[in-house]
């Protein structure tokens, strides 16, 4: 009885000592694995077009400018996550279009999109970030985009769209791109990504909210919803520690 006693004082004392052990090892290790991967950030610059009921039906057309910022934390050689944030001016003229159908009504449109975006970015070979060796990979992304846009109708007297109200809405991406690593710090990508949006008044054609029981201020397919492109380059710098990417 007297050892069993003395044990477990001993273990009463010694306990917490291991308890903090044990917990500074796991605090370490976190801290480690979260500062040993390599991040990303840069700029995105290129165009932005819309695929909707105004303007030309071409899927790549851009004719807005559009700027991005781009944060990657890449996890291994092939997956990374992925945060952004958009913004372009998109529009649409009839005029432009090939439709003659839409070039006789000769409707136009903007909406000003600022769009955040999350995912996985995935890359169809290695690519090692802290190589000196050049590197180039296709790669594909997808998630989902908060984004913000005006609420319009048309004005059928200066055929000009007219903000009525303000939205924010969601979108689903998918951005197909190739990338190289111009240096060990500097990663230049050249992408083209399409938005499916849930909203079909991007573009003035479907009112909502007080005009939506007004078919007479509707157009065009008001089954579909509409979609945006933004087009362009990424250049980022990379920075944290070499991170020990484990063979899949």
């Amino acid at each position: 009885m007297t050892f069993k006693f003395e044990k477990t004082i001993l273990y009463l004392r010694i306990s917490p000592s291991i308890k903090s052990f044990i917990i500074l090892m796991i605090l370490n290790s976190s801290y480690n694995y979260v500062h040993s991967q390599m991040h990303e950030f840069g700029t995105f610059l290129g165009g932005s077009n819309f695929i909707g009921d105004i303007g030309s039906s071409s899927y790549i057309k851009p004719n807005s400018f559009s700027f991005g910022l781009i944060y990657k934390w890449n996890l291994t050689t092939r997956y990374s996550l992925r945060v952004s944030y958009f913004n372009s001016n998109i529009k649409g003229d009839d005029f432009k279009s090939q439709n003659l159908n839409r070039s006789l009504r000769a409707y136009k449109f903007s909406n000003k999109i600022n769009e955040f975006s999350s995912g996985i970015e995935f890359n169809f070979f290695d690519f090692n970030l802290h190589d000196e060796q050049i590197y180039f990979t296709p790669y594909i992304f997808t998630g989902i985009n908060y984004f913000s846009y005006s609420l319009k109708k048309m004005n059928f007297t200066t055929l000009i769209s007219e903000e009525y109200d303000k939205e924010l809405n969601f979108a689903l991406p998918i951005i197909f791109g190739l990338k190289s690593n111009l240096s060990t710090n500097l990663i230049f990508a050249v992408e083209i990504g399409f938005r499916y949006s849930f909203t079909d008044n991007i573009d003035a054609s479907n009112p909502i909210k007080e005009y939506s029981q007004n078919d007479n201020l509707k157009f065009g397919n008001i089954r579909n919803k509409d979609w945006y492109t933004f087009s362009g380059i990424t250049i980022s710098y990379t920075f944290g520690r070499i991170p020990c990417y484990c063979k899949e």
